[in-house]
């Protein structure tokens, strides 16, 4: 299902992508998004298990981007962040009986399938530092 990962993932390495020089305390980065800094550092814990990321504790300390943003795209952060878009199932099977029922999932596959391509195309073009020059 699509969530507000995305959305809080491109604001975390927009903001550290902007201050290159800077370890952003989560507090900061969570007051960019109005959003709880558990929740920040959550995304920053799946951004440092891919290696995006490099963070220092202590009263200095914080995150800071550890790859070059002009190499990273948008269709990589979007894989880091979910592996495709899900608009979802009816909660009950449907009637296998019925001629839209016994067909309507795999129809739902399909497009949605052919929607994450058109997203993955999409976003393979535009790199982090494409998308943070707009700011």
């Amino acid at each position: 299902m699509i969530s507000g990962k995305f959305a809080i993932t491109i604001h975390i390495l927009t903001l550290l992508h902007k201050f290159p020089n800077d370890f952003l305390s989560s507090e900061f980065i969570a007051g960019s998004i109005n959003l709880n800094p558990v929740l920040v550092r959550k995304e920053i814990a799946n951004l440092k298990a891919h290696h995006i990321v490099e963070s220092k504790e202590g009263k200095n300390g914080g995150t800071k981007l550890a790859v070059n943003a002009a190499e990273l795209t948008l269709k990589q952060i979007f894989e880091m962040t979910f592996e495709t878009i899900g608009l979802g199932f009816a909660k009950n099977q449907p009637n296998p009986d019925c001629p839209v029922g016994k067909n309507i999932n795999q129809h739902l596959e399909n497009l949605y399938s052919e929607m994450n391509q058109k997203v993955s195309a999409q976003l393979e073009g535009i790199s982090l530092e494409d998308f943070s020059n707009q700011f």
